[in-house]
C-alpha cells in the first residue's frame, strides 16, 4: 500500500510550518541541511526548536541569513537553474520545480505578465527557496507517494509585500486556490484569529501536491508545524498525518484519459511519464498504435484520480503535441499491497506482498534493493530474487 500524506491545514499553511511539521515527524535537519547544500545558495543557517502555539508543542523551522542585505529578484529560469544544477534527485528537482512552476503561473495572472518575466521578490529570496525545495526533499525522504489536504482557510486583513499592501489572501494565494478549485473556510464561523494564515509559498506546496480530501489510511505518525505568529488561546500550527493507505479508490473515482500522437520524439515519453506520475497519475503506459494514412504511433493512456484531472490534462497538453484528450470513467479491482523490509541472507533488503482477502499470494522483491545487491557481490540479478524471496517467505513464517 502506498504512503500518504494529509495536511491539515486548520490554522493555515505556509512553507516553514509544513517544514516544521516533517521535522516534527521525523525528517532529520541535517540530512535537510546536507541535501540542500547542493542547490550552491550560500549565507544561511537552518534551525529547528520546539515552541509552544496554545497548548500544543510543535516544531519551529527557521532559515537565518548569514549576512545582512536585501536577496536579489528570481525568475523562474533563474530558481530552475539552481534546481536543475543540484545533487537532488530527479524526483526531487521535478516536485519543487512543479510547485515554482504553479506559482510562477499565478503571480504571472495577478500582475499581468508574461511567466518568464515574473520577478519572485520575497518568494525567490533564500528562505523560500529552502521551503521548497526542503519540502520536496522531506516528503520524498519519508516515502510519501499520496498527498491529501484539508480546505484552507481564508484569514483576514491584510499583508505587507514587496507589492505594497495587499488583502488576505493575498492575491497570488487566491489564485492558487481558485486554480486547483480547492475548497475553502470562511474564518469569521471559525472564530480564528485576524491575519495571513495561507501564505503564496504554502498555497503553491498544497495545491501543486495535494487532493483535497481526508483519505482512508492506519495514521502512524502526526507532526506539528509551528507557525511564526503566536496567538495565544489558538494554535497557530499546521498537522502532517503520515501513514499507509487503505481505501480502494473507487469507480467514480477515477478517471481513463487517453489521445493518439503520431508526430512527437520518443525521448520525451519517458520525461512525460515522470511529469504525469508527479500529478498523482496512478499509472501511466503507452501503446504502439497505427494512425490514418498507416502511419505509425502511440496511445497514451493514463489513469488518474478524478480531482487530478486538470493537473493531468494540463500536463498532457503542454508536454505533448496532442490537440485533444479523450476521458471515460473507469472502475477497478486492487489487492490489498504491503512492502516488507528485513534483514536477509544478503544484507537488509525489500519486499511487496500481495494479499486478496487476507490471504498472502505472492512475494515481490524491490528491483532496486536486488540490483544493488547483485552489482555489489557480483551474483546475476534472477539469482538475487530467488534468495531474497526465499528469506522472505522463512521471515514471515516465523
Amino acid at each position: 500500500m502506498a504512503r500518504v500524506a494529509y495536511f491539515d491545514c486548520f490554522s493555515g499553511c505556509s512553507g516553514d510550518m509544513v517544514l516544521g511539521a516533517l521535522i516534527d515527524a521525523g525528517l532529520s535537519v541535517e540530512v535537510l541541511e546536507r541535501a540542500l547544500s547542493s542547490l550552491g545558495v550560500p549565507g544561511y543557517k537552518l534551525s529547528a526548536e520546539k515552541v509552544n502555539r496554545s497548548t500544543i508543542v510543535a516544531t519551529k523551522f527557521t532559515v537565518t541569513m548569514n549576512e545582512a542585505g536585501v536577496q536579489p529578484s528570481r525568475s523562474l529560469k533563474d530558481i530552475v537553474g539552481l534546481i536543475r544544477g543540484s545533487e537532488l534527485s530527479q524526483k526531487v528537482q521535478d516536485t519543487a520545480i512543479a510547485i515554482f512552476q504553479r506559482l510562477g503561473e499565478a503571480e504571472s495572472v495577478v500582475h499581468g505578465v508574461p511567466l518568464q518575466e515574473v520577478g519572485f521578490h520575497e518568494i525567490g529570496a533564500v528562505d523560500s527557496i529552502i521551503d521548497i525545495v526542503g519540502v520536496a526533499f522531506g516528503l520524498d525522504a519519508l516515502g510519501i507517494e499520496h498527498y491529501y489536504s484539508s480546505a484552507l482557510p481564508l484569514g483576514s486583513g491584510s499583508v505587507s509585500t514587496a507589492h505594497g499592501i495587499l488583502p488576505v489572501p493575498a492575491p497570488a494565494t487566491l489564485r492558487l486556490i481558485a486554480m486547483s478549485n480547492a475548497p475553502i473556510v470562511d474564518c469569521s464561523v471559525q472564530s480564528q484569529p485576524q491575519g495571513e494564515l495561507v501564505t503564496p509559498t504554502g498555497a503553491a506546496i498544497v495545491t501543486t501536491l495535494a487532493g483535497f480530501s481526508r483519505p482512508g489510511m492506519t495514521l502512524e505518525q502526526v507532526g506539528y508545524g509551528a507557525g511564526t505568529r503566536d496567538y495565544g488561546a489558538w494554535p497557530n500550527v499546521m498537522r502532517i498525518w503520515l501513514g499507509e493507505e487503505t481505501e480502494t479508490v473507487h469507480a467514480d473515482d477515477l478517471l481513463l484519459l487517453e489521445t493518439n500522437i503520431d508526430d512527437m520524439s520518443p525521448e520525451i515519453c519517458g520525461y512525460l511519464m515522470e511529469r504525469l506520475f508527479a500529478k498523482q497519475a496512478v499509472d501511466v503506459w503507452f501503446t504502439p498504435i497505427q494512425m490514418k494514412k498507416n502511419r505509425p504511433a502511440v496511445m497514451l493512456s493514463v489513469l488518474a484520480p478524478r480531482h487530478a484531472e486538470s493537473d493531468v490534462t494540463q500536463t498532457m497538453m503542454r508536454e505533448t503535441s496532442t490537440l485533444g484528450i479523450r476521458v471515460s470513467p473507469v472502475s477497478r479491482h486492487v489487492a490489498e499491497r504491503e512492502a516488507v523490509e528485513f534483514e536477509s541472507t544478503m544484507g537488509q533488503a525489500r519486499v511487496k506482498i500481495k494479499r486478496v482477502m487476507g490471504n498472502m499470494l505472492s512475494i515481490h522483491p524491490e528491483y532496486e534493493e536486488c540490483r544493488r545487491i547483485a552489482l555489489e557481490r557480483n551474483i546475476p540479478l534472477q539469482e538475487v530474487y530467488r534468495i531474497i524471496e526465499a528469506d522472505a517467505r522463512r521471515h514471515l513464517a516465523d
